[in-house]
């Protein structure tokens, strides 16, 4: 099993990054996907989840109207559109098959820091 994340990055409050996610080793299009965050200090949180089709997602109160959760079943790929950028969204992003727990062995993640 393999998540690697990537896209994170450095943006000023108000911008937008899209993150990405590669999937290998398990039967992705089986599995609810979701992202997931951790800043420095604190829990790693639950942010969004995208289920088996892609049709229906969910996110957290926090980034709702903010960030997108999509996917591509035929390339293993999940992604998380984010805009409206905030302080509060700094963060290391995960990405996890599952839907509010992560099922699959941690990635490294991505870095994604929200400053002036």
């Amino acid at each position: 099993v393999q998540l690697v994340e990537s896209g994170g990055g450095l943006v000023q409050p108000g911008g937008s990054l899209r993150l990405s996610c590669a999937a290998s080793g398990f039967a992705f299009s089986s599995y609810p996907m979701s992202w997931y965050r951790q800043a420095p200090g604190k829990e790693r949180e639950w942010v969004a989840t995208v289920v088996n089709n892609g049709i229906t997602t969910n996110y957290a109160d926090s980034v709702k109207g903010r960030f997108t959760i999509s996917r591509d079943n035929a390339q293993n790929m999940v992604y998380l559109q984010m805009n409206s950028l905030k302080p509060e969204d700094t963060a290391v992003y995960y990405c996890n098959a599952g839907r509010r727990t992560g099922l699959k062995d941690w990635g490294q993640g991505t870095r994604v820091t929200v400053s002036p």
